[in-house]
């Protein structure tokens, strides 16, 4: 059997495919594409991706201020009270955003310090599982592979995770272990499925995951509504409270929701980072990443490959769903992977794919989410705001040549301003 080449491009600049094995892309594909810009990309365009998002959130949150609109009307015989307007009407509403998510400063000075902290015991819980499930897109990315399934990997995973949660009897801390063992088992059946049908027949994993996602959600629905999964009495879908012995303990208790799913989220990070970079398993899965038929014709098995990153991105999105299992729900229900699937995207995006980067994509998201919530109840803000800041640096991140022309980064300017090629990769 003959190997395949890759493509080659004539003088005209027209591309020849040779014949390529089932499930083998090409090495200009779309996914390929878009993986090659977002590893292209330095730190610094990153960081200028997030602050041209904060001043078109600014633009947003000025024009929906009622005092703005009000001064809007009189602008003619007294502007600076419309610039006055604008500036309180941002800071008031930024500021709020960022004590919410990291430091309420006026609790702190009433000395109740447990309470000054509740912002940021706040951002960690809400990073913890967005963390995970950014590196259940990001390990696929590395191997070439856009997963969007992390939402259905979750919900399927949330069945296995919680039957065990709720229908066993164990000790403690092995109670527990058995839950999230059993989610991540799930979550990487569910996952290495789409590996599988890639690797096998072709099929693109975008389209498998997408359809994958609402098979899951629906079979979840129908799950929580059998009796063998449903709480006793109830006619709503929502499963037994899970045993004491299943869920993490609180780190601090005092009303602060922080548990120590956010250890096991910052050691799932140590991990693929120790896996991609240390060994042969990582070496490959970015290698098939950076050009699958030339990983073909060095000997790699690329349909394999494929299906252990799948695997991994799916024990992944399993442990992401325990957060919220075993952590701050302690329940199964409908919405317990609520859009977390979804905003795993804009983590590994944000965090180019990396996993210390996505520990640090996690974490600004869920502050931006967890000081969305402040914002709205101190300013009256809509915290639809936070959502087009995410939104919004999806699409910069996905355009960095929008935010170098913004901020005329050119040649040698922009080559300085890479403040690190990578982020943990």
């Amino acid at each position: 059997m003959s190997e395949p080449s890759t493509p080659s491009t004539g003088l005209s600049g027209s591309k020849t495919e040779d014949t390529l094995h089932p499930g083998t892309e090409p090495p200009d594909s779309l996914t390929g594409e878009l993986r090659r810009r977002v590893l292209s990309i330095n730190l610094a365009v990153t960081l200028l991706a997030f602050v041209l998002a904060l001043a078109i959130g600014a633009v947003l949150i000025a024009a929906s201020a009622p005092s703005v609109i009000e001064s809007l009307g009189y602008f003619f015989a007294r502007p600076f009270d419309t610039f006055a307007a604008v500036f309180n009407s941002v800071y008031s509403a930024y500021s709020a955003l960022f004590q919410g998510a990291l430091l309420d400063v006026n609790e702190l000075r009433e000395g109740d310090v447990s309470a000054a902290f509740y912002p940021l015991s706040e951002t960690f819980t809400v990073s913890a599982p967005l963390i995970l499930a950014g590196l259940a897109v990001a390990i696929p990315f590395r191997a070439g592979l856009f997963n969007i399934g992390a939402q259905g990997q979750m919900a399927f995973a949330a069945i296995g995770g919680g039957l065990v949660g709720f229908g066993l009897s164990l000790p403690a801390g092995v109670h527990l272990l058995a839950s999230l063992a059993a989610a991540m088992v799930f979550g990487a059946l569910w996952a290495g499925l789409v590996g599988l049908l890639k690797a096998k027949t072709g099929a693109h994993e975008v389209i498998t995951t997408i359809m994958l996602n609402y098979i899951a959600i629906y079979l979840l629905g129908w799950v929580l509504n059998q009796d063998w999964f449903q709480r006793e009495g109830r006619n709503d879908p929502i499963s037994p409270i899970l045993n004491e012995s299943a869920t993490f303990p609180l780190i601090f208790g005092g009303g602060l929701r922080i548990h120590f799913g956010i250890l096991f989220s910052i050691g799932a990070v140590i991990v693929v980072w120790w896996m991609m970079t240390k060994t042969t398993t990582g070496f490959r899965i970015q290698t098939v990443g950076a050009n699958a038929a030339a990983a073909r014709t060095a000997g790699m098995n690329v349909g394999r490959i494929w299906i252990v990153a799948m695997l991994w991105a799916g024990a992944m999105a399993g442990l992401a769903v325990s957060m919220n299992v075993n952590g701050t729900d302690k329940v199964v229900t409908a919405g317990i992977v609520g859009n977390i699937g979804f905003d795993a995207i804009t983590v590994a995006l944000l965090g180019r794919g990396s996993p210390f980067g996505v520990l640090a994509a996690g974490l600004l998201i869920g502050g931006l989410r967890a000081g969305g919530l402040a914002m709205q109840a101190s300013t009256g803000t809509p915290i639809d705001i936070v959502l087009v800041l995410q939104a919004l640096i999806v699409l910069f991140i996905a355009a960095p040549a929008l935010v170098r022309a913004v901020f005329r980064l050119r040649g040698k300017t922009a080559d300085s301003l890479t403040i690190a090629k990578g982020w943990g990769s």
